[in-house]
């Protein structure tokens, strides 16, 4: 039976029937996290869910609640990537037809994914809002039953029991961190953290491309962005959901934005530090750690999804380098004769920096014996090393100029 209010009874319903399908993903105790913020780090790794994200609880738990009749009709969503996944294995399981639209921009690996649990998959539209009005559409004209990625509350009950893995794994939890886009994860786990303990408080965590949510409490009612711009795919939503605003209202503690920068560096934190690899909207948590003005408290960072595809993770890999200064490209000007490349290359060898791309370019200026330009691309240990290459550089008489680095993969 459908869920018609949220409640201590429904959530542990649907704790107990989502453990059918979901594994286990205990709490991880961050010592590098906890050294960075002042608190007792702990990461909820939905990554590593069987779907790649925790998307599976809500959708299983949905179908679970619906009609034989509803079901034979076949089913249809709209998703970004992973609640499209969780619907096509949870309808699998369930031996039922799923259609899922997804937008134009979705990663590969979440479309193929999708595709593989036997669902037919539709691309359309640009972002998750204009996926999700064709698929209304196509319901109307199909007679498909329709399965919302966020705005139903047996969706959201489905992803409650979260919350009670958490409080059960860490009963003394302090704050608990959860991504935000159109609401749904938000909805079940501070509903269900508040009924059980008032104290804990949630905190909800948007991009700030595509903050809607905090849009809407701000004004007190749904509100829709005009645009949405973010690398958090996954949480790109112009509009949070309008079943669920209530219990957001009330549920949520505060909410925090975070730029696209801030999740790059998120992303080689948790790759170098927990070899655990999160997709852009599953490390909103993390990068939202830096913003948490408390000490000496309980965090848990719910990671909520980890399906990257490969040309996304090296876009990412590479711009977090270049914000470490771990890659860095320089240009020097030099005269055009035997030994000048040895000399500069020399120059940068003394203070240990690697070189990984050389461009010559004749023509910079009208006499090639004055002057040729140089741009060097290299590896450094981070900051600090890059000043002391640039000094060295300096001191040799070269004027290093900083450029932004091309490609390096």
């Amino acid at each position: 039976m459908a869920v018609k209010e949220l409640s201590l009874e429904k959530f542990e319903e649907a704790y107990n029937i989502v453990q059918k399908v979901v594994l286990p993903t205990n709490l991880v105790y961050s010592d590098y996290l906890s050294m960075q913020t002042g608190n007792k780090v702990y990461l909820k790794p939905e990554n590593l869910q069987l779907t790649g994200a925790y998307k599976i609880r809500g959708a299983y738990y949905k179908i679970s609640t619906l009609s034989d009749a509803e079901r034979a009709k076949g089913l249809i969503t709209a998703s970004a990537g992973n609640h499209a996944q969780g619907v096509a294995y949870a309808a699998k399981a369930f031996g039922v037809k799923a259609t899922i639209v997804m937008p134009t921009t979705t990663p590969l690996i979440k479309v193929n994914r999708t595709k593989s649990y036997g669902a037919e998959v539709i691309l359309y539209g640009d972002v998750y809002d204009e996926s999700c009005a064709y698929a209304l559409e196509l319901a109307e004209d199909k007679g498909y039953t329709f399965i919302h990625p966020f705005d139903d509350l047996d969706v959201a009950t489905g992803q409650g029991s979260i919350a009670m893995e958490i409080i059960k794994e860490l009963p003394t939890v302090d704050y608990i961190l959860v991504p935000v886009g159109g609401g749904g994860l938000a909805t079940g786990v501070s509903t269900f953290a508040k009924l059980l303990n008032p104290n804990i408080k949630v905190i909800g965590v948007e991009p700030a491309g595509a903050s809607c949510l905090k849009e809407s409490l701000k004004l007190g009612k749904v509100t829709t962005l005009p645009v949405v711009d973010t690398i958090a795919d996954g949480t790109a939503v112009k509009t949070p959901g309008s079943k669920i605003f209530p219990y957001l209202q009330k549920g949520l503690d505060d909410i925090i934005t975070i730029e696209d920068s801030e999740l790059i560096v998120a992303f080689l934190d948790m790759l170098e530090n927990h070899k655990m690899l999160a997709e852009n909207s599953g490390l909103l948590t993390v990068a939202a750690l830096k913003h948490m003005n408390v000490k000496d408290k309980k965090l848990v960072s719910i990671i909520s999804g980890g399906n990257m595809d490969i040309i996304t993770l090296s876009s990412v890999v590479q711009h977090g380098l270049i914000a470490r200064s771990r890659i860095f490209t320089v240009s020097v000007l030099l005269p055009d004769k035997p030994g000048e490349l040895m000399n500069v290359s020399s120059v940068i060898a003394k203070v240990q920096g690697n070189i990984i791309r050389l461009e010559h370019n004749q023509f910079v200026s009208l006499n090639r014996n004055s002057a040729v330009e140089l741009v060097i691309t290299m590896e450094a240990f981070g900051p600090e090393h890059k000043q002391a290459i640039m000094q060295e550089l300096s001191e040799h008489g070269y004027r290093p100029i900083e450029k932004t680095p091309k490609s390096i993969f």
